[in-house]
C-alpha cells in the first residue's frame, strides 16, 4: 500500500510518522515549501536559536509527549523557568489572578488583588452566583460561543479583560465568534456542571480537569494556575521546537519514506480504486491520502471531488498573526522580567496583543547580558500590522513596549516573521460540522483522510493527534474513541 502525505507541516510529519515502519506499507510526504515544519520553525537570532513560531506545547496533553519519547526528546523537554505573569490593562501590566481556569475565576479574592477588574467589573463577579440561580447549566450537545457564555455567566469585564485575552491570544481570534466547545472545552464543561461558572470551574478543577492545546506566544501562567494543578503547564525543547521537526525527518529518512519539499500539489483525482495526486513536479499514484493541509489550501483540491464538503473547510475563516523578536542589552530594560510576559486586553486598542519574554522564560534563552523578547500582533478582526510594512510595524511596537515597560533605548536585533493566514478560526458548531465532513469522507472519498490545524485544535498535541488519526483511517485502522 502507498500513502501519499499532502504538507509536511507538523501534523503530515506526524501521518507520516505513524505510517513508517509498517509493513506493507509505503509513505511518500509532499510539502510545497522548501522546508519541513510548517509553523514549527527556529532561527538564528542575537546568538541564540529562536523559535519564530510556537515556542511550546501543552503538557497536559499526551500526543506531543507521546511522540517526544517515541523520537529519544524527552532529555530535551523544557518547562518554562518561570509561573508568572502579566495583563496590560489600563496602562499598567497587572498580575494574572491566581486560581483562574482560562482566565475564569475561581476565587474573587484573588482578582480583586490583581486590580484587573473595575469596581463595578468585581461588583458584576461577585454577584454571579446570586444572578446564576434564575439559569440553567449550558446544555448538552449545545455549542455557543464562548463570548456569550462568560458574558452571561459573569459580565463584560470578567469575558474582556481576562478569558478573551488568553483563549483569544491563543487562536488569534476573538472569543465572541469562537465556539465553547471547540476553544475551550473545559470551560463548556464548567458552564454544563453549574449555571454557576466559578462554581462549575472549581468542581473542574477539583475533578482534575485541564486545558486544551495551543499555538499562540502567550505567557507560561496564562492557562492553569489553580492551587490543586500540580506540573508544567507548557514544554518546550532546548534548542528550540525545530529539534522535533529535525528528529521526525530523521526518523522519516531512516524508515525509507520520500520526503519531497518544494512540491506544491495541485490536484487530486480518482484513479481507480486509489488516486493521483499532482504536482508541479508530476504525478504520485497512491492507493491512499492524508491531506494535511490548511483548509484553505484542502478546499480547492477537494472542490473538484466533493463540492460540498469542500464548502464547509472554504468557509473556516483564518487570521493572520505576526511575530516580532526583539534584543536588547540587558541593562536597557528599566526593571527586572519577573515572568513569562504579558498579555492585552481587545479593548486596550494596542498593536500589540502579547509579549513574551523569551529569555525569562526559558533557560536555553537566558544570558546575563541580553534579553529577549517576543511581541505578538494581529487577530481575528484587526489587520493593522499586516498593513504596516516592517519598519513602521517594528517602530508601532517600540513605542509601546515603552509605554508598557519603559524601554527607550534601541533593540540590538529585530526579526520580522509573518504568518498569514495561520489561525483557524472554529466558529460556534465547527466541531459537528467537522465530524460529518469526516462521515461524508469515509462514505464518499474512501481512502482519503484530513489532518491539520482546521479540524479540533490548533496547537501542536492537537495536530500531532489529527496526523496520527489520520494515517490510522487510510489504512483501515480504527482509532479508540
Amino acid at each position: 500500500m502507498h500513502v501519499a502525505v499532502v504538507g509536511g507541516g507538523i501534523a503530515g510529519l506526524a501521518a507520516a510518522h505513524e505510517l513508517a515502519d509498517r509493513d506493507g506499507v509505503t509513505t511518500t510526504v509532499l510539502e510545497a515549501a522548501a522546508h519541513l515544519g510548517g509553523k514549527v520553525r527556529t532561527e538564528p537570532f542575537a546568538g541564540s536559536e529562536l523559535d519564530t513560531g510556537p515556542d511550546s506545547f501543552l503538557a497536559r496533553r499526551p500526543e506531543a509527549l507521546r511522540l517526544c519519547a517515541e523520537l529519544g526528546l524527552t532529555d530535551r523537554l523544557e518547562s518554562p523557568a518561570t509561573g508568572g505573569a502579566w495583563l496590560w490593562v489600563g496602562g499598567r501590566l497587572r498580575p494574572i489572578p491566581k486560581a483562574t481556569l482560562l482566565g475564569l475565576p475561581t476565587d474573587i479574592v484573588a482578582v480583586a488583588r490583581a486590580g484587573v477588574l473595575s469596581p463595578v467589573g468585581l461588583a458584576r463577579l461577585a454577584a454571579s452566583p446570586l444572578l446564576a440561580r434564575a439559569r440553567q447549566p449550558l446544555a448538552p450537545g449545545v455549542d455557543r460561543s464562548l463570548g456569550s457564555v462568560i458574558r452571561r455567566g459573569l459580565g463584560d469585564e470578567v469575558h474582556e479583560r481576562l478569558v478573551d485575552p488568553l483563549v483569544g491570544g491563543i487562536n488569534a481570534g476573538n472569543t465572541d465568534e469562537l465556539s465553547i466547545d471547540a476553544v475551550a472545552p473545559q470551560l463548556a464543561a464548567a458552564a454544563r456542571r453549574s449555571p454557576d461558572l466559578m462554581a462549575g470551574a472549581r468542581q473542574l478543577l477539583a475533578a482534575g480537569g485541564h486545558e486544551p492545546g495551543g499555538a499562540r506566544d502567550v505567557p507560561a501562567a496564562g492557562p492553569r494556575s489553580g492551587p490543586d494543578q500540580t506540573g508544567p503547564v507548557f514544554y518546550g525543547l532546548t534548542g528550540g521546537m525545530a529539534g522535533l521537526v529535525d528528529a521526525l525527518a530523521t526518523r522519516l529518512d531512516r524508515a525509507g519514506t520520500t520526503v519531497r519539499t518544494t512540491s506544491a500539489v495541485t490536484g487530486i483525482t480518482r484513479l481507480g480504486r486509489g488516486w493521483a495526486v499532482a504536482t508541479d513536479g508530476g504525478a504520485v499514484v497512491a492507493d491512499a491520502v492524508v491531506l494535511a493541509t490548511p483548509a484553505h489550501v484542502a478546499a480547492p483540491l477537494l472542490a473538484p471531488l466533493d463540492a460540498a464538503i469542500a464548502g464547509v473547510l472554504a468557509a473556516i475563516d483564518h487570521a493572520s498573526v505576526t511575530l516580532v523578536a526583539f534584543a536588547w542589552p540587558l541593562a536597557a530594560i528599566p526593571a527586572p522580567l519577573s515572568g513569562s510576559g504579558f498579555l492585552v486586553p481587545r479593548g486596550e486598542g494596542r498593536l500589540t496583543t502579547a509579549c513574551s519574554w523569551s529569555s525569562s522564560k526559558w533557560r536555553h534563552l537566558s544570558s546575563p547580558e541580553r534579553a529577549l523578547m517576543r511581541v505578538s500582533v494581529g487577530r481575528a478582526g484587526d489587520g493593522r500590522g499586516e498593513a504596516m510594512d516592517d519598519d513602521e510595524l517594528v517602530a508601532r511596537l517600540r513605542v509601546e513596549l515603552g509605554e508598557a515597560m519603559g524601554i527607550t533605548a534601541a533593540p540590538s536585533e529585530v526579526r520580522v516573521t509573518r504568518w498569514p493566514d495561520a489561525f483557524p478560526q472554529y466558529a460556534p458548531g465547527h466541531l459537528d460540522r467537522i465530524d460529518a465532513v469526516e462521515r461524508a469522507l469515509a462514505r464518499r472519498l474512501p481512502g482519503l483522510a484530513l489532518a491539520g490545524a482546521a479540524l479540533r485544535g490548533v496547537g501542536i498535541p492537537a495536530c500531532i493527534g489529527s496526523g496520527r488519526t489520520a494515517a490510522k483511517a487510510v489504512v483501515g485502522e480504527k482509532s479508540p474513541t
